[in-house]
């Protein structure tokens, strides 16, 4: 008897440990003070910039550095005020260009009031920061109409075709009261895909050739790329095999899986999963497509689209479909060639209602959650772990320096490859085990990517996030870009510095008034150097005293190499509106900064004026100006090169020798070696 329990306790460890064989969910970003606030979508940019991006309902996207020691989010965009939110409304997709590293590009799925609608938005990042966006740059691509509050979908993302696609709901309520679902002259219940990259029609956008109603007639929408679903939440392609994967939440009895194919009709609200619904007016059976999966309520009751593992540190999930019930908090993986019927295995429990997956530059896999608003990946399960968080830094403009996380304890060393600019990786140095360091010596000033791995005697680890070195060691490297104004207020003087120049034909000089999107206009061009390794110095004037100018007057230079390429400078700003009429101390730029940053400041009258550089500690480190200037624009340059990384601060006093007028003011600045 006591033999047979042990064997029964032995089959039942067996059982156990193959629903539940290996894998742990753990907290991805445990130093993040707080949780994010029922977070909806995690997105990376594809800029190879190592940064994740939350959406949190309300309106609210967060940006942040994607390693495990990060401690504080950046607000990329707000856009609450535009949004309606709570229950199944709010701000619920995000997906970026394809080509956003160039244009800086993103849409949005969002809902918003009076009337209550679907918007599919464009926005645009900041010219002069990264880590925010403009909010002023939205182009709104279409609106639909939503008759209830629930079931609005809410994916939005990037085929391999380079179209957009983005999920709408069937409308809400239930039961789908309008039949929106077989319903082909609106979008709800629908995917849709458009081409953003093109317009047609009097649209901001325009339908691809081989959607399945492109050459309709009457009101049908030829947006529509498949149809017949409910409320699909959380929609991924498999970049490797091209699949669609989409999760259909069910009605009352079944949640399901769908592989989505152009022009896929997919039976709601004829059929719930594989049980029929209300077939009233309904086709026969092979008029739809059905999931390659579907389960009962005694599992859940809300399914959470994932995405197909292709990450490093999980071999045992690769190509396998991970996926989550947000009623239930369990999450599953999905075996499915297309062939055979799927394979569907319980691999963990979530804590806290899973709302959605994402995946980083690496493709390794999170899970947000509303439970705390927390973060979650896989804890490894790779023989090695990949190094992570992999970043650099140009010591001068022929060295690279390299850092990464060590993720692993039993690595004998790591390898560093390196692609150049239109070539393929190549391995190009090892570093022993626990170092986390690697300084490169190239030959030549063109783009480079680099990327790690560890490795043992056994096995080696997938590779790091890449990391892509263009900004400075592009033919021409700034190091200063500053604006001032003429005594005589009619002309604004642009000065810009180069350390190095490779293939620089010349720059164009452009400006923007008002800061208006879309305004930039070229004023002249400044021939370059072509290829230099000395300093550099240029001057631009524009003459803008007859024009009548007010408002704020922008500045950028295109450089042009003398095969074609381009890129632009970052911009520098003069608001005229200021001009004789007050003191006035700007912004530093670039901020941060390393080492050199311009501070640029207004005198209306002969005054007696002082300029000081304080540290953290309000200690002053430097004086920049102590003298009676007259009226009139002044730029001062700071060089930072002998003081250590952190916050500064600018104070700037000023008495008038001719009124009653003074000023003081403080501005922040960061110093970044």
């Amino acid at each position: 008897m006591k033999q047979f329990k042990l064997l029964l306790s032995l089959i039942i460890i067996f059982l156990i440990s193959d629903i539940f064989p290996q894998y742990q969910l753990i907290d991805a970003f445990p130093g993040l003070p707080q949780g994010f606030s029922s977070p909806v979508d995690l997105q990376n940019a594809g800029d190879c910039t190592n940064r994740l991006f939350v959406v949190e309902q309300a309106g609210i996207i967060k940006v942040f550095e994607n390693r495990s020691d990060v401690t504080s989010t950046k607000i990329f965009l707000d856009i609450t005020d535009r949004v309606t939110s709570g229950s199944e409304l709010g701000l619920l997709g995000l997906a970026f260009h394809p080509d956003y590293e160039s244009n800086g590009y993103f849409f949005v799925n969002y809902t918003a009031p009076s009337p209550r609608r679907t918007i599919i938005s464009r926005f645009q990042v900041s010219a002069v920061n990264p880590d925010s966006a403009d909010k002023n740059t939205e182009l709104v691509l279409l609106t639909q109409s939503q008759p209830f509050s629930n079931h609005n979908g809410g994916q939005i993302s990037f085929g391999p075709d380079g179209y957009l696609y983005f999920a709408l709901g069937d409308g809400g309520s239930s039961g789908d009261p309008n039949n929106n679902g077989q319903t082909l002259t609106n979008l709800l219940g629908k995917i849709s895909r458009i081409d953003i990259n093109n317009s047609a029609g009097g649209l901001n956008y325009s339908i691809p050739p081989d959607n399945p109603f492109v050459d309709s007639t009457g009101s049908i929408r030829k947006e529509i790329y498949a149809w017949g679903l409910r409320n699909p939440w959380r929609f991924s392609f498999d970049f490797e095999t091209g699949w669609l994967w989409n999760a259909d939440v069910g009605q009352g009895a079944r949640e399901e899986v769908n592989i989505i194919e152009n022009g896929g009709n997919y039976g709601w609200r004829c059929y719930e999963g594989n049980l029929s619904y209300n077939t009233s007016g309904c086709g026969p059976m092979a008029d739809y497509i059905f999931p390659i999966w579907d389960y009962p309520r005694t599992e859940g009751y809300s399914v959470t689209g994932g995405f197909v593992y292709r990450g490093p540190n999980q071999p045992g999930l690769t190509g396998r479909y991970i996926y989550a019930d947000y009623g239930s908090d369990k999450v599953w993986a999905i075996d499915y060639d297309g062939v055979n019927p799927a394979v569907n295995q319980l691999i963990e429990t979530a804590t806290g209602s899973p709302t959605s997956f994402g995946i980083d530059e690496t493709n390794e896999l999170y899970i947000c959650t509303f439970g705390g608003g927390r973060i979650f990946k896989f804890a490894s399960t790779a023989a090695i772990t990949s190094p992570s968080a992999l970043t650099f830094e140009v010591v001068s403009p022929l060295v690279i320096q390299l850092n990464w996380m060590d993720n692993s304890n039993n690595e004998d060393g790591f390898i560093i490859e390196r692609m150049d600019a239109g070539g393929t990786y190549a391995n190009i140095a090892s570093v022993g085990s626990n170092i986390t360091a690697y300084e490169d010596v190239v030959t030549q000033a063109i783009d480079y990517k680099y990327r790690v791995k560890a490795y043992n005697s056994t096995d080696t680890s997938g590779f790091s996030n890449e990391v892509c070195v263009s900004g400075s060691i592009v033919p021409v490297e700034f190091t200063l870009f500053t604006i001032e104004i003429s005594k005589d207020e009619s002309t604004v003087i642009l000065q810009w510095e180069t350390a190095s120049e490779t293939n620089n034909r010349g720059f164009e000089v452009e400006r923007n008034l008002h800061g208006i999107l879309g305004n930039w206009a070229v004023i002249g061009f400044v021939e370059g150097n072509g290829t230099t390794t000395e300093k550099s110095v240029y001057h631009f004037p524009d003459d803008f005293g007859n024009y009548g100018f007010n408002g704020n007057l922008q500045y950028r230079l295109k450089q042009i190499d003398f095969d074609g390429t381009f890129s632009y400078s970052g911009i520098v700003a003069i608001d005229l509106n200021i001009l004789r009429k007050d003191y006035h101390l700007q912004q530093n730029y670039p901020n941060p900064f390393n080492p050199s940053t311009s501070i640029t400041f207004n005198i209306p009258e002969e005054s007696k004026v002082k300029v000081e550089i304080i540290n953290s500690l309000g200690e002053v480190v430097s004086h920049l100006v102590n003298d009676i200037k007259q009226s009139g624009f002044y730029t001062e340059t700071w060089n930072a090169d002998s003081f250590s990384s952190g916050v500064y601060y600018v104070r700037m006093r000023a008495e008038s020798l001719v009124s009653d007028k003074s000023y003081y003011n403080t501005i922040k600045m960061i110093y970044l070696k």
